[in-house]
């Protein structure tokens, strides 16, 4: 009976687990996403309303720091192009804040359990973030092109961004990617406000 019961648990915790944390379908649709991941679109729009970080910018960063993958690192180094070495970066999550800059969030927010696996955490960052580039950079959150560039590069890396070619065309990607979230969400907006069931 004991084993029984805690066989039940177990899948319980890992249906929650997969539930929660499991890449949606549909990555380049901000409908599906959220059609898939509600919760995912109520911790959006807090922080859209907390930051003023607009909902597409988030999704889009994510895209392409992750891909929406929780666990996702940046792939290791290979000595002699054979042996595997160590990782470019403490990158990791969602969002693939390094260590030093996710430190930095939790203390100047107070959000001491915020982890890099949550999606939550994430997009609260991702707000966190953006709004220190507008303030310090002076770029609006609305520009999805020039605030990869401060998210990817750092706030004082910025300046040298027009030498970096492979930055410029990330960030064209994200700048692409976060108007076709735009007018996906465009179109199921009210849909998503109007739910009354939250669905993972």
């Amino acid at each position: 009976m004991k084993k029984s019961v805690n066989n039940k648990l177990l899948l319980l915790i890992f249906f929650l687990i997969t539930a929660c944390s499991s890449i949606p379908q549909n990555t380049a649709d901000g409908c599906s996403i959220f059609s898939e991941r509600y919760l995912w679109y109520k911790h959006a729009v807090k922080t859209e309303k907390k930051w003023g970080t607009p909902i597409y910018l988030q999704l889009a960063i994510i895209k392409m720091e992750s891909d929406f993958d929780w666990l996702a690192k940046p792939p290791r180094q290979k000595l002699f192009k054979v042996v595997p070495y160590k990782r470019p970066s403490s990158s990791f999550g969602y969002s693939q804040a390094v260590k030093g800059t996710w430190k930095q969030y939790k203390e100047e927010t107070g959000n001491k359990l915020a982890t890099r696996t949550r999606f939550k955490d994430s997009v609260d960052f991702i707000g966190w973030y953006t709004n220190k580039t507008e303030k310090i950079l002076k770029i609006s959150k609305k520009d999805a092109f020039k605030q990869y560039i401060a998210y990817h590069e750092g706030w004082g890396n910025y300046k040298n961004y027009k030498k970096n070619q492979k930055i410029i065309l990330l960030a064209k990607k994200v700048e692409n990617q976060s108007n076709k979230y735009k007018s996906q969400l465009a179109k199921c907006s009210k849909s998503l406000t109007t739910r009354k069931y939250i669905i993972f």
